[in-house]
């Protein structure tokens, strides 16, 4: 570090003792300076001397680029992030006053930034609350909706967590050095791995067994859902602290709802350790985002490898952003993640003319489809059929499909998109986001007329739709 180089990391300073566990003054009785010294130094209201950097570096033995490196670029990737929403468009907001607020302010920052999470959060409540009321009348009563508050969660957040995503990053290197993740739950915990038969298990997949320090895997999974369960186990075992930190403050109204999250963060932080940030980052642009491939490379399923794909957000890091849904034969939907901005029905069915409904006609074949929605946003989808619950004569198994879709401006990444000259956007097939909110007057795959919309008498004329609506 140059003489001349004042070197800001507050925010990298504070991560650091919050990982060790410290308080300011505990730092600062390991390092002999006073803890207000530390204090400014987080506030960044004291550069970081090149003396101190190498005492920090000796004293808690991390790689001093680390901390060096980042000089608060995540806020401010962050701040750049949340300032690129619509409400802020008439805002003149230039890149460098965002990274020295971002830099000079990391308090602040971390302020609007939980704010700004909490508002969206709102959003999606007072969406899903008025869809509802459109649906069933006032629905003030009804009981909350667990799901939907895990949903939304997640929605708010973009279904991005950086801080599990470079935890589990480390401890994914822990694991490469044991060869496999039974090596390393024998090595660190203790924990021997065995297979069961699924009588046995009782109806559990996985189970873990503190008595015979063991972890219990049911020998009807095949051997992507087997390694993801023993990721999981290691989430739990080793990742807790950073699950809830990702859950924060949060204030659920159901036990349920804070459940379903934290499940749904382990789940992430698991994919995570099998799929690590950077290495998979860098897999996802030399293989053009191929699902099947991707999946062969890091020995995960085609859902598993489509889920991580939603998450690759991280503040400098991104992607492609991608939305997510899993549907059953009966079109329910088990599990929804919007990273790109399409408009989910948040309620009642999706629309038939989308491929992913039609994917049980095709099982294990990835079906693409342009879509175009009534507002004229276009988007891109491959949705495939796949198979949870286990294998093996006998066994019972579900079958889903799943769609995986990104917005028209980044389908060009994809290598499924690769020959455009016979498939193109111009191909897309106009779809609605369910029937009560979609008023295009030629579909005859309807199922309910429009929300507003006066039906026509078919007294003297019927139309060849199921309902005949006014045009107006």
């Amino acid at each position: 570090m140059s003489a001349d180089r004042r070197l800001y990391v507050g925010p990298s300073l504070r991560r650091l003792r919050r990982d060790h566990g410290l308080t300011q003054a505990d730092m600062a009785a390991d390092l002999e300076v006073s803890p207000s010294y530390i204090a400014l130094l987080e506030r960044n209201h004291r550069p970081l001397s090149a003396e101190m950097l190498l005492r920090l570096a000796q004293t808690y033995k991390f790689d001093m680029s680390a901390l060096a490196g980042k000089e608060g670029s995540d806020h401010a990737a962050r701040l750049q992030g949340v300032l690129k929403d619509p409400m802020f468009a008439d805002i003149d907001l230039q890149p460098l006053e965002t990274a020295d607020v971002a830099t000079n302010f990391p308090g602040i920052t971390d302020a609007f930034l939980r704010l700004y999470t909490a508002y969206r959060e709102e959003q999606l409540a007072l969406a899903d609350r008025g869809a509802e009321a459109g649906a069933a009348g006032d629905s003030s009563d009804d009981p909350p909706d667990p799901v939907a508050e895990s949903r939304r969660f997640l929605a708010a957040r973009r279904n991005s967590f950086p801080t599990l995503d470079d935890a589990a990053e480390r401890l994914a290197e822990s694991v490469a050095r044991h060869d496999s993740l039974s090596g390393y739950l024998q090595a660190r915990h203790s924990l021997k791995v065995r297979r069961l038969p699924a009588n046995v298990m009782v109806g559990s997949v996985r189970r873990l067994d503190r008595h015979r320090r063991a972890i219990l895997l049911a020998d009807s999974l095949d051997t992507a859902s087997q390694t993801f369960q023993l990721a999981l186990q290691l989430a739990y075992l080793e990742l807790r602290p950073e699950i809830d930190a990702a859950l924060g403050t949060t204030k659920f109204d159901t036990e349920g709802g804070e459940r379903l999250t934290r499940r749904a963060l382990a789940s992430y932080a698991a994919a995570a350790i099998l799929m690590p940030y950077s290495a998979f980052a860098k897999a996802v642009e030399a293989k053009r985002y191929d699902v099947e491939a991707l999946g062969r490379q890091f020995g995960a399923s085609f859902e598993q490898t489509a889920h991580r794909l939603t998450t690759l957000q991280k503040p400098g890091q991104e992607r492609v952003p991608f939305f997510f849904i899993r549907v059953d034969p009966a079109g329910n939907v088990s599990k929804r993640l919007d990273g790109a901005g399409f408009p989910f029905a948040r309620h009642g069915g999706g629309c038939p003319l989308w491929t992913v409904h039609q994917a049980f006609r095709t099982p294990r074949q990835i079906v693409t489809q342009w879509l175009e929605l009534p507002d004229g946003q276009k988007f891109f989808s491959i949705a495939r059929t796949v198979t949870a619950g286990g294998g093996g004569f006998g066994a019972q198994s579900v079958e889903r499909a799943i769609a995986l879709g990104c917005a028209e401006e980044h389908a060009s990444s994809l290598i499924y998109t690769q020959d455009r000259s016979a498939f193109g956007p111009e191909t897309a097939t106009p779809i609605g986001v369910t029937c009560r909110l979609c008023h295009r007057t030629e579909c005859t795959a309807r199922s309910a007329p429009p929300i507003g919309r006066q039906i026509l008498s078919d007294d003297i004329r019927r139309t060849s739709e199921p309902f005949g609506f006014s045009d107006a």
